[in-house]
């Protein structure tokens, strides 16, 4: 699926993919604008909205309510370089969700796309390129 980033000024660059435009800073303590989420804060909002969505599809096949589901995640980096996330904590609420159904649930939800890319991760190629390639 072809996405594109393009830089807009300043720490700020702009992910348009499917029409939709996404736009991606720093804190203003870094440098930055705060006109958006940093990419890192992107990518694990992005595993907990992935979350989210087994966590609906399977309420709403089972006829229950996604009404009041939450998903609330944190995170922290790892102190050591390279730089990178170093762990992940996601917290499901889901008031509908009766005690004999848990078990399922959880099993759905910790299958993810995203979660499952993270345990077996993609090669990510960079190739940098000529304006007339691009």
């Amino acid at each position: 699926m072809p996405m594109e980033v393009s830089y807009e000024g300043g720490d700020r660059f702009t992910l348009t993919v499917r029409g939709h435009d996404v736009v991606m800073d720093q804190p203003r303590d870094v440098g930055g604008e705060d006109d958006g989420a940093t990419p890192t804060e992107l990518f694990i909002g992005t595993i907990a909205a992935c979350v989210g969505f087994y966590a609906e599809r399977f309420l709403r096949r089972h006829d229950l309510s996604p009404e009041g589901l939450r998903i609330e995640v944190d995170f922290d980096m790892a102190d050591e370089r390279p730089a990178r996330v170093r762990t992940i904590d996601i917290r499901v609420v889901a008031p509908s969700l009766p005690e004999e159904r848990r078990a399922a649930f959880e099993r759905v939800i910790d299958h993810c796309t995203l979660h499952n890319t993270l345990r077996d991760p993609p090669q990510v190629h960079i190739d940098v390129v000529e304006p007339a390639r691009a």
